[in-house]
């Protein structure tokens, strides 16, 4: 019997270390992973994922499905955000995983990126499908990712906000609509990170990514010190672009006056297809996007975890 009980300790001690392995997996988004994401948005089957299309339906269908295998729940009743573009039906994808702690959980954390784009460019080579590869799969190909993190790691304090913003090419009506519907339902905002145009690296920076509007507030210096390197800079183009009023992060800024701000490592020099039609799948850079994707998930998942919220925007 005191063998048997022996043997019997002994696995579940072997059990709980199995176990223990498996909370402590870490988990990395390959290059594989957002490629495949990429691919089918990027397609010519989807036409350029133009605001009220065929392409865009099927961009929405896709979205939905993948939040919806992570475990990922709805935001509304459906995971579509509705709103109207003149008389062009539109929708933004939203899913919501609540946060782990009884009272930061009332705080949000929002993550997004556009995933429209424009349909058709100037016909180059018979070719008038604008994909959009870089603007934006890319960025929702990050966001996607993130949210497959979060929903396997479930470690998130804070409620984390997963959106994928139509009509942003219309002049970031999604945004627009959504920023101005969560006002209106007060919600505790902590803060808005948006994702444009990762698909391919700087060559001649000494970080990997720029944030728009960097000096409005300390979001990427504190990104810098939860990963304890130089990963965010300011962009001198992007600054004269005006980049900051130029994506989907502007919305929020301006109904909520808090931090919000678009990650990108592309600021118009280092890729020549901008609404172009060449803006396709294969010119991307996969393992340049999985790097930053995994880079920036342990300063999320900070943002999503202090017990105060350190990201703040500076006194003018």
């Amino acid at each position: 019997m005191r063998q048997l009980i022996s043997f019997l300790l002994l696995l579940l001690i072997i059990s709980c270390k199995s176990s223990a392995k498996k909370e402590s997996k870490t988990i990395t988004i390959t290059s594989d992973d957002v490629k495949a994401s990429v691919a089918y948005l990027a397609s010519d089957e989807l036409k350029g994922r133009d605001t009220g299309s065929e392409g865009i339906e099927k961009a929405a269908n896709y979205l939905e499905e993948q939040l919806k295998s992570f475990g990922v729940k709805p935001y509304f009743e459906t995971y579509r955000d509705d709103f109207l573009v003149g008389d062009t039906k539109a929708f933004n994808v939203v899913g919501i995983i609540e946060g782990n702690d009884e009272k930061l959980k009332n705080e949000v954390v929002i993550i997004g990126a556009h995933y429209d784009h424009i349909g058709k460019s100037k016909t180059v080579e018979g070719d008038s499908i604008a994909n959009g590869a870089n603007d934006n799969a890319a960025g929702t190909s990050a966001v996607l990712a993130i949210a497959k993190y979060f929903s396997a790691k479930k470690n998130n304090k804070r409620s984390m906000m997963f959106v994928l913003f139509s009509a942003e090419e219309k002049g970031l009506l999604g945004s627009k609509h959504l920023a101005k519907k969560l006002k209106e339902q007060d919600i505790d905002l902590y803060t808005m990170v948006n994702f444009e145009m990762i698909g391919v690296p700087f060559k001649d920076r000494d970080y990997v990514a720029f944030a728009t509007g960097y000096d409005l507030s300390n979001m990427a210096l504190k990104i810098n010190e939860y990963l304890g390197h130089n990963f965010m800079g300011s962009s001198e183009i992007a600054k004269k672009y005006n980049l900051f009023r130029q994506s989907d992060n502007y919305a929020f800024y301006k109904e909520f006056e808090l931090p919000s701000h678009t990650i990108s490592s592309c600021d118009l020099s280092n890729y020549d297809y901008y609404h172009h039609v060449d803006d396709e799948a294969e010119k991307l850079d996969y393992e340049h996007m999985a790097s930053l994707i995994n880079s920036v998930i342990p300063a999320i998942e900070k943002m999503s975890n202090t017990d105060t919220k350190e990201i703040v925007m500076y006194e003018e």
